[in-house]
């Protein structure tokens, strides 16, 4: 896929796989967040090899990252979108996920999904809703995954 690229002052987003640093975005998924905490690294890496990354960078210095999992005509799940703390407030977070809804490959998308328990005023301003009908929704979820332990929601009762 062609890499896309773009520039503010001393900031630069980026779909080029090689120009992340995987140490930096592991550090902060696998230890900073709730959703990712003691991810493997080798889970972390395939998760990248098979998504559509989107690194944030300042001074080439990786400050913010956001994956999207698509097939490129019908659907699209945002997942991982961070930035450092040091960096928020300064508007590029909006810039990281204008920069995701306006990527050529992810045009005239039928359903774009995000699960999120922060920044909702964020994704609002690009026309994420709440589900009109989560009665709708079903998921199979395991929360300890990363803990290796198998407490899955949805296995199937025995009858």
């Amino acid at each position: 896929m062609e890499i896309v690229e773009t520039h503010r002052n001393d900031y630069t987003i980026s779909t080029d796989k090689d120009k992340l640093d995987i140490l930096s975005i592991y550090k902060f998924l696998s230890k900073e967040t709730d959703w990712a905490k003691g991810i493997p690294m080798n889970t972390l890496k395939t998760s990248i090899e098979n998504s559509l990354n989107f690194g944030l960078y300042h001074n080439n210095k990786q400050i913010g990252y956001a994956r999207i999992i698509s097939d490129y005509s019908t659907i699209a799940y945002l997942g991982d979108v961070f930035v450092l703390k040091e960096y928020r407030g300064n508007g590029l977070s909006k810039w990281l996920i204008n920069e995701i809804m306006e990527h050529p490959k992810l045009q005239g998308l039928r359903r774009w999904i995000l699960l999120t328990d922060t920044a909702e005023w964020l994704y609002k301003k690009f026309g994420f809703t709440e589900l009109p009908h989560p009665e709708f929704y079903m998921e199979k979820h395991n929360p300890n995954v990363y803990k290796g332990i198998e407490t899955t929601k949805g296995n199937a009762e025995e009858t």
